[in-house]
């Protein structure tokens, strides 16, 4: 039925002038061949109960194949979360605290992002699509297939040159986590020593089970 649906769907959107699944192979294709990413980002959290009250948080996002990414927060501070492909850290210097977990319990919803450098594809990873038009491009809203995945939906803005301009993700908590990204820099220099974290003296380091 959700594969009946689903053709339903695209056929009208191939009538009105968007071919969803040609969109979707072009997205992955030019995130899966590349070997590195670095982009700006501006994160927005907040949760729907409470729409106004907004954090808003800037830095810049580096990623690295197979499954390695860094976010350096900027603004307001300063803090790094980070993946090595096995763990997943958190560091707030001002806090001087680091939590630790493993990336395959951790719920954080920065996480799944690794699927832009190499892990991207969509018939795997997500159902249900819809399409809007708007903000310079397609939005393309989309369900989980994975019962255990921390979010339950994802709205992806595709931009005429198949990247990812905006991100929206909603949490099982009613979180939602906003990510607009800009100056994009495919397969530049990023040396794999800015994965690895080295804990400062007197740091409180917190193990985190989920």
């Amino acid at each position: 039925m959700v594969f009946v649906l689903l053709l339903l769907s695209v056929s009208g959107l191939m009538a009105a002038g968007f071919d969803l699944m040609p969109a979707l192979k072009k997205v992955e294709d030019r995130y899966n061949n590349v070997r590195t990413l670095e982009i700006d980002f501006t994160q927005t959290m907040s949760f729907l109960a409470q729409p106004t009250a907004k954090r808003t948080e800037s830095g810049v996002l580096y990623l690295r194949k197979p499954g390695k990414m860094r976010w350096d927060y900027q603004q307001p501070s300063k803090k790094v979360f980070l993946s090595d492909g096995k763990d997943v850290y958190f560091y707030t210097p001002a806090a001087n605290r680091m939590e630790r977990s493993k990336l395959k319990e951790t719920e954080d919803m920065r996480a799944p992002l690794a699927f832009l450098l190499g892990r991207l594809d969509f018939n795997r990873d997500f159902r249900e699509y819809r399409v809007r038009q708007g903000d310079g491009g397609h939005w393309i809203v989309a369900k989980p297939k994975s019962d255990k995945a921390p979010y339950k939906e994802v709205e992806f803005l595709l931009l005429p040159d198949s990247r990812i301009g905006r991100l929206r993700v909603l949490g099982q908590d009613e979180s939602l986590m906003e990510f607009t990204f800009r100056n994009e820099r495919l397969n530049p220099p990023i040396d794999a020593t800015l994965f690895h974290i080295d804990v400062p003296p007197g740091v409180e380091v917190v193990e985190v089970a989920n």
